[in-house]
């Protein structure tokens, strides 16, 4: 077996070679990024067909080639604090009053829960066109024990209000929320770094010495850490071929096609959301193919890991340097976009669920009594959703229990939950850039130049 795996590890290896080489010969990120797509989405195939999916040698196998995938999200989780404060900060220095910065936050809000609000009315819509039901789906014993956690999470939730759950975006200890252990972690550190520039710009004037000294470290600290950023991006392509890989390997072809057509209404709705998003840039005079075309490796990134938060810093590079959009604005709407109104989790999916459970209670999918009420607890309660895999279920939990309906059903998909999970957060990323593109535009802080310039070859 030890040969097995050693054998496997060096052609993985191999992999990474051709991709270091490519680099080397300055073969375009974008290209890099999807050959890696392909050599990774290969490898995997041929790993769990070789082997099985249970194998001993996959197992071990993968566990050696992710530590590639996994080390590179963990590298991008560990500057995703960093990068929120300093730029955040710096942004808001910049600044011009306090006026710009309420115009630059409620836009980005208004897009987010907007646009969640089209995700909810699409999911509903694609449950009720695959005539989705949960009366005719059966439960085994994966599915049961799945639905018992989730009725623990139920109680967990119902014990802590709404008012709770928003007082605790504000940190009371902000050293603790950039470790990022809490839900509301992101948002938390966005405020405090918020009010740390607000500070700032209350003693520009009266303090000058000070704040010259202040605004110095704070300006060394964000060229630092972008740097950080720009030497961590390098390593995108071998992460996204680590990440497919264990996707392909690990994922069952049987129980995938027993629920296939919830998968094909997901993808449908996804893809909907994705045409809404591409609709907003037209209608504010963007081509909305070069959005495609330049965001397409950073959707693909989030994509194969599966995590709002850790894009970060990919979202925020792509929006800056390659669509335009003024540095502040980038660092706000990709740290909202992780935690607040993400279409995919906490729009689609919880939409889809709730029409395809209503029937198993004797509720009618198709009253307006039911369809309304649905698109506002969605919108409300879209608000700091996880930007980590496994968030769009903590959304489910909220919104079926809000609406009475039963949550221990959403079990049934568990098998199915990584391939749609993938789907759902490159959409959640593509909104989050949506949204600063847009807000970028409404307050003339859009560079159009940049955004039209095609792609370095």
């Amino acid at each position: 077996m030890l040969t097995k795996v050693i054998i496997n590890i060096i052609v993985m290896l191999a992999f990474i070679f051709i991709l270091y080489k490519l680099q080397k010969k300055y073969v375009s990120f974008s290209k890099r990024v999807f050959i890696s797509l392909g050599l990774g989405a290969i490898y995997g195939i041929v790993l769990q067909s070789i082997y099985g999916i249970d194998g001993e040698v996959l197992k071990n196998t993968l566990a050696w080639t992710n530590l590639v995938g996994n080390g590179y999200v963990r590298l991008l989780k560990m500057i995703v604090m960093p990068l929120i404060m300093v730029s955040i900060t710096s942004a808001i220095i910049n600044l011009k009053d306090n006026k710009s910065l309420n115009k630059i936050s409620t836009n980005i809000i208004f897009v987010l829960i907007g646009t969640t609000a089209i995700s909810a009315i699409i999911g509903i819509f694609m449950a009720l066109t695959f005539k989705l039901d949960a009366t005719n789906f059966n439960l085994g014993e994966k599915e049961i024990k799945r639905g018992e956690y989730l009725i623990s999470k139920l109680e967990e939730v119902k014990s802590k209000p709404v008012t709770e759950t928003l007082l605790e975006i504000i940190p009371t200890n902000p050293f603790l929320s950039m470790t990022g252990t809490e839900k509301t972690s992101t948002l938390s550190i966005v405020l405090f770094s918020v009010l740390v520039g607000i500070a700032l710009l209350g003693i520009k004037e009266k303090k000058p010495k000070e704040t010259e000294v202040f605004i110095n470290m704070i300006n060394s600290s964000h060229a630092v850490v972008m740097r950080l950023v720009t030497l961590i991006l390098r390593l995108t392509p071998y992460g996204i071929l680590s990440l497919i890989a264990n996707v392909t390997a690990t994922s069952n072809a049987k129980e995938i096609l027993s629920l296939l057509k919830f998968v094909a209404a997901s993808y449908v709705g996804l893809l909907l959301i994705l045409i809404v998003h591409l609709i907003i840039l037209l209608l504010k005079g963007l081509n909305p193919l070069t959005y495609l075309k330049k965001s397409l490796p950073v959707l693909s990134f989030a994509f194969t890991s599966r995590t709002s938060a850790g894009t970060i810093p990919l979202n925020v590079e792509l929006q800056k340097d390659k669509l335009g959009v003024n540095e502040g604005i980038a660092n706000l709407s990709a740290s909202f976009g992780a935690s607040i109104g993400q279409n995919g989790c906490a729009g689609l999916y919880p939409a889809m669920l709730a029409v395809m459970i209503a029937p198993t209670v004797g509720v009618n999918p198709l009253s307006l009594s039911f369809i309304i009420p649905l698109v506002v607890v969605v919108s409300i309660t879209s608000f700091g959703v996880a930007g980590v895999g496994g968030g769009a279920t903590y959304a489910a939990i909220i919104v079926l229990s809000s609406l009475n309906l039963p949550v221990a059903l959403v079990g049934l998909l568990i098998s199915i939950e990584p391939l749609i999970d993938m789907g759902r957060t490159a959409i959640n990323v593509s909104g989050s850039i949506v949204s600063g593109i847009v807000t970028a535009k409404n307050t003339n802080e859009l560079d159009v130049s940049i955004y039209n310039k095609p792609l370095s070859e």
